[in-house]
């Protein structure tokens, strides 16, 4: 789900880049309004992500709905950590990204670091809320489907 809407996303913010013709040289001036937007949207699209990971273990438990939806957030970070540590192990080799020439943007590196930070809480706190609100709603369906067979 997080793949299919970062796509769109980012379908999105090329046309809008491209329409309102956005240069380097604009991003580098206005760093910290890209960056505060990015976060944002990154946010929003993973909350959006784990609700609908929460719904759908909510909607296949029969009765915790809630913790159904913190097992999808709990696999999800263990998934991100071990990523994050084969990455580690493998070193370069695998580095994607020292492969493209991406530009950089010049944010000191303090302020990314704490941009960093409350970006990375903010995405905890966030996606655990939705992946245990959307079990709880994905479970209602058997709460709905009880009362009807009463």
């Amino acid at each position: 789900m997080a793949v299919l809407l970062a796509g769109i996303v980012g379908a999105i913010a090329a046309a809008v880049g491209s329409t309102l013709h956005v240069t380097q040289t604009d991003a580098q001036r206005q760093a910290g309004t890209f960056g505060l937007a990015t976060a944002i949207a990154l946010l929003v699209l993973l909350m959006v992500a784990y609700y609908a990971g929460g719904y759908v273990a909510g909607r296949m438990s029969r009765y915790d709905g809630g913790r159904q939806g913190f097992g999808v957030w709990l696999i999800g970070v263990v998934v991100t950590i071990v990523v994050v540590a084969v990455g580690i192990v493998f070193g370069s080799e695998y580095d994607i990204f020292q492969r493209v020439n991406l530009p950089s943007v010049p944010i000191p590196s303090d302020t990314a670091t704490w941009g960093g930070i409350i970006t990375l809480a903010a995405i905890l706190v966030g996606t655990l809320l939705a992946a245990i609100v959307g079990g709880k709603v994905g479970r209602r369906y058997h709460s709905k489907v009880d009362r009807v067979r009463s």
